[in-house]
Order: structure tokens, then C-alpha cells, then sequence
């Protein structure tokens, strides 16, 4: 529940300064998180990246404003942070599919995005399967590629990363490093700083790191495990969206901010399908609040 309070006292942060500089860092404070980790669960539970969604309250006010005054388009502009009125008709139209100028028009019709809450529903949803799991620190070799705080981007670039490895010798390389009974690769998203933001696809092992690959210590911590089956990106996706939406904010947990890991056995080179694990790592509110 303390979790579902701090995403709102973010999202309220963002609202309240729609017509001033938003800084994510601030938000991301605000839900006790990182800025990475906030602009990705916000994806997931919004549907839509933390600056579209910026710009679509921003454009959303921005609309009622130009119907409702007497206010110049570039005044508009200059209020919402748009120092150029070639960016803002961009970005107004982007929303709207008119012109500012256009919308001070009546008869016109525009779009109005509410702003977000995450509260409780009753639903008759489907049941989310999990199981909770301790683990020790354990070292990961593989390889690996750069993500950027584009949650949308990173979407685009990880299936990509994996047709691409999957595809190759290396894809057998990696496997071959695993010294875990049974086997098992991983892709793991690593956060360090905006400019250390890595996914590696690798296995657990002992052995000594290949010319070309690198190594990674997960840290010791608990578990919430999922299993899904189904399409790599599709499914993948659709459980992180769930656990955001659905299991944290009624599970008196909090998100560790921890390398979240995707677990698949080695069964060759198709990873488009079949059975896989994802592993969320999470706190208990009531150990973090006697720690307080």
C-alpha cells in the first residue's frame, strides 16, 4: 500500500508542475525509486512512456487554455516550456491532430488524457501464479548491450538484441558457460547510473570470462517469481505489466530496484516461445518501516 501511495504523490508532482520544469529525479525520489526504475514501472502501468505522457496533460491544458482565453498561441508555448512554436504545433498536433491556432476555433474536436491515479479495482481478473525465493549473490557471464532511459527505445532494442545473438555462434557460446544443473540463460536488465543502463544475456557460471563477454554479481535477495508461457517479447512484457499493476501494490512489498531477470532453459536457439521465468526482486514494507 505504501508503494501505491508514493506512485501517486509522484504522479501528483507531475501535475502540479505541468507548466514549470519537470524533473524526473524529483519524481522518482517522490515513489522511492531511481529515475530509470520510476520511468519503467510508470510505462508499464500507464501504457505509455512518462514523457508522452507529460506531453499529453501538458497538451491536454494547453487545449482548454486556448479555448478559454484570450492568450496567444506562443504565450501557450512559452507557459508548457515550448521555446519554439514549430515544436509546439508539432507536439499539439501530436495530440489533437490540429493546429493551436485551429483549436480556438469552437466545433472543434480535441482529445482531453485525464490525469493518472493507480487505485484499487475490484476485477474478476485472471490469477497471477507466483512463488517467493531467497537467493545468495550469484555470477552471470554473457554479453551485452547498452539501453538508454527510453523505456520505449529499450523495447524496441532487447527482442532485437536477442534475434540477433540467438542467430549467431555465440548464442552456443554463452550456453556452453553454464555450469548450473539444469541449465539455464538469462536476460538481465542492469541499472547503475543514466549512463551505465545494460542488458546482458548470459548464464550462471564459475568459469573465467571469454575475450569478449562480460561478468555480472546479482545480489543476494528476495524473489517474486513468475511463470508464463508464450511468445519471448509478448510475455515477457505482459508479466512486468501485471506486476506493476496488479501484485505490488496489494502484496506488501516494495521494489528492490534490483537487475530483474528473465530465465529460460537452454533448449536450443528458438526463443520465441515455450516456457520461461521472470524474476522481480522485492522488500517487505514491514521489514523497511522497523528498519525506519
Amino acid at each position: 500500500m505504501e508503494w501505491l501511495k508514493n506512485f501517486n504523490s509522484a504522479v501528483d508532482y507531475i501535475e502540479k508542475n505541468l507548466d514549470k520544469e519537470i524533473s524526473y529525479d524529483e519524481a522518482a525520489r517522490t515513489a522511492c525509486c531511481s529515475s530509470y526504475y520510476f520511468q519503467r514501472m510508470f510505462s508499464y502501468i500507464a501504457g505509455i512512456s512518462l514523457s508522452e505522457y507529460i506531453r499529453r496533460r501538458r497538451m491536454t491544458q494547453a487545449a482548454f487554455e486556448l479555448q478559454q482565453s484570450e492568450k496567444k498561441v506562443l504565450d501557450i508555448a512559452l507557459k508548457y516550456g515550448y521555446t519554439s512554436p514549430t515544436s509546439f504545433n508539432r507536439a499539439f498536433h501530436g495530440v489533437h491532430g490540429i493546429t493551436p491556432t485551429a483549436a480556438k476555433s469552437t466545433g472543434i474536436t480535441l482529445n482531453s488524457y485525464p490525469a493518472l491515479s493507480l487505485c484499487f479495482q475490484v476485477t474478476g481478473g485472471e490469477a497471477m501464479a507466483y512463488r517467493m525465493e531467497e537467493r545468495r549473490a550469484f555470477r552471470i557471464v554473457g554479453i551485452r548491450i547498452p539501453l538508454k532511459e527510453d523505456m520505449e527505445e529499450n523495447q524496441r532494442i532487447v527482442p532485437l538484441f536477442w534475434k540477433s545473438v540467438c542467430e549467431e555462434k555465440r548464442f552456443g557460446h554463452i550456453c556452453s558457460l553454464s555450469d548450473r544443473t539444469p541449465g539455464e540463460v538469462m536476460g538481465i536488465t542492469v541499472y547503475k547510473n543514466p549512463a551505465s543502463i545494460f542488458y546482458y544475456i548470459g548464464v550462471e557460471t564459475e568459469k573465467e570470462v571469454p575475450a569478449g563477454m562480460d561478468e555480472y554479481e546479482i545480489p543476494a535477495a528476495l524473489w517474486a517469481v513468475f511463470e508464463n508461457e508464450g511468445p519471448l517479447k509478448e510475455s515477457v512484457q505482459n508479466v512486468f505489466r501485471r506486476f506493476c499493476r496488479e501484485w505490488l501494490p496489494f502484496s506488501g512489498y516494495r521494489y528492490a530496484g534490483l537487475p530483474d531477470l528473465e530465465i529460460y532453459p537452454i533448449c536450443g536457439r528458438d526463443m520465441s516461445g515455450g516456457h520461461s521465468e521472470v524474476w522481480i526482486a522485492v522488500r517487505s514494507e514491514k521489514a523497511d518501516e522497523k528498519a525506519e
